[in-house]
């Protein structure tokens, strides 16, 4: 389950400011070009539930904009639900691009969306009217603004390096590809500092790192450090004019939040298009299938469509359901306890569990952007009006600051804030980005980085575990470096 598609609130008031008007803005001016010899693009970001497309639609009510989406499950067509798609209707005739426009079977990485958002971004600025990019996949944002990506040196080195491909690579890429976990004991005994900055799991990057070593012979940590870090990310380096806004909540808010959309989904025909997207032994790294919301539901699905006799003790009332139709509505409502209610019940809460999770790295990772890239990202809070479901609350909460900042981007107000020169001036390069932490006291939760560590060891978590450790005795080592 991703972020947008909220339900926009209605805007039922002017919003005005002495200093900065904030009512209805007609501009003659191309907002993309004025004062700055970079198209100027705005950028919503914020973890998901926390209103980012209620935002983007509402500001549509003040400028002329157009949504391109950058959230990397809605960009596909299908699972408009799970997705949380905005539909057509309460998109309230504002422009929506790459939102369900690609095939749930292809793998639509950073570099795709960096290729297909920048002629859209050219036409939206040809039309006079601001691109504002809306979603909380970071590293799709990340990839757009800046100037270079992994994928731009690999092709880079194909058109002028002179090298063959390294043949005991080939022979070894052939012989791994068939085990995941050989595939990454190679990678970390090839490259241990690229495989320690990666999970073992992630497949795509593990392939990525050995076809650049496999076809130029070069070390992606030695790539990575010494061009791609220069300048990943950093602000000088913007191929755009950037506002970023950060729509954020509490983690209280957006739990509560999250558990009540999930079971709003759940009513609204959830379960339904997971059954069709079913398949058994089905590829859940690629497409679609990676969406949180598809896995969860395949250890149901399998029992549901070939377990024995539903491994119900009351039979009696599954007879009445057909296993290849789509009643799982009726299994939450059997009136007692079975094997195929408890297997349902299990999954979506693990879809409420990994959701939340995927609030705090989106979190994690916003806060990233700020302390290593010097990102500077205006936020807004919508605590109070997810916890109240207030529309006046959003309005002078929400809205209204966005609007602030929006006017003062587009008409060039020197009251933005700069960046942090010791931020400014600093380079990857010199961060520790890529030592591997491990966490002991946590149950040995990985760390990747020094910033990452840092941030892990001042939660109130972390604490409270290495208290109780220390009380029992039991406090040792909380950290390994590799």
């Amino acid at each position: 389950m991703t972020s947008g598609g909220e339900e926009p609130r209605r805007q039922n008031q002017n919003l005005d400011d002495d200093d900065c008007p904030v009512n209805t803005v007609i501009m003659e001016e191309n907002p993309c070009t004025e004062s700055s010899s970079k198209p100027k693009i705005l950028v919503i970001m914020g973890p998901t539930g926390a209103g980012k497309s209620k935002l983007a639609i509402d500001l549509a009510s003040h400028f002329p904009i157009e949504i391109i989406n950058a959230d990397s499950m809605q960009v596909y067509s299908g699972l408009d639900v799970l997705t949380n798609k905005v539909p057509l209707l309460e998109q309230k005739g504002v422009p929506h691009h790459l939102l369900g426009t690609i095939s749930p079977n292809v793998e639509f990485t950073a570099k795709h969306f960096k290729e297909a958002a920048i002629p859209l971004i050219k036409e939206i600025c040809s039309r006079g009217r601001l691109p504002v990019i809306v979603g909380g996949t970071n590293y799709y944002i990340q990839a757009l603004v800046s100037p270079f990506l992994i994928n731009d040196s690999v092709d880079d080195m194909e058109e002028n390096c002179p090298l063959d491909p390294a043949e005991t690579g080939d022979v070894m890429l052939e012989v791994v590809a068939e085990n995941s976990a050989l595939t990454y004991e190679f990678l970390k005994e090839l490259d241990p500092v690229a495989a320690n900055r990666i999970h073992p799991n992630d497949q795509r990057k593990i392939s990525q790192y050995l076809t650049l070593y496999t076809r130029f012979g070069v070390l992606p940590s030695k790539l990575l450090q010494e061009k791609a870090m220069e300048n990943w990310g950093q602000v000088d380096n913007f191929h755009y004019d950037c506002c970023f806004i950060c729509v954020d909540a509490s983690l209280a808010a957006l739990d509560d939040y999250v558990g009540k959309r999930v079971d709003c989904m759940v009513n609204s025909g959830l379960l339904d298009e997971v059954f069709d997207i079913y398949t058994m032994n089905a590829d859940y790294t690629r497409g679609l299938r990676q969406a949180i919301g598809v896995r969860e539901f395949a250890d149901f699905l399998e029992f549901y469509m070939h377990g024995p006799g539903h491994g119900c003790e009351n039979s009696d009332y599954l007879i009445s359901v057909d296993r290849k139709c789509k009643h799982l509505r009726q299994i939450l409502e059997a009136p007692t306890e079975n094997q195929l209610k408890v297997l349902l019940t299990d999954a979506i809460e693990r879809v409420k569990l990994n959701t939340r999770r995927l609030v705090r790295r989106q979190k994690r990772r916003l806060k990233r952007l700020q302390m290593l890239f010097g990102w500077i990202i205006h936020h807004v809070d919508s605590t109070e009006s997810l916890l109240c479901f207030s529309d006046d609350l959003w309005a002078s909460q929400v809205v209204e600051p966005a609007l602030r900042n929006v006017n003062s981007f587009l008409h060039g107000n020197t009251t933005l804030e700069e960046p942090t020169k010791t931020l400014q001036g600093m380079k990857l390069v010199e961060r520790d980005l890529w030592t591997q932490y491990r966490c002991e006291a946590c149950g040995d939760k990985v760390l990747r980085g020094l910033h990452e560590w840092e941030q892990h060891t001042q939660g109130r978590s972390h604490r409270k575990r290495v208290s109780r450790l220390k009380k029992s005795g039991m406090y040792t080592q909380c950290v390994q470096q590799q």
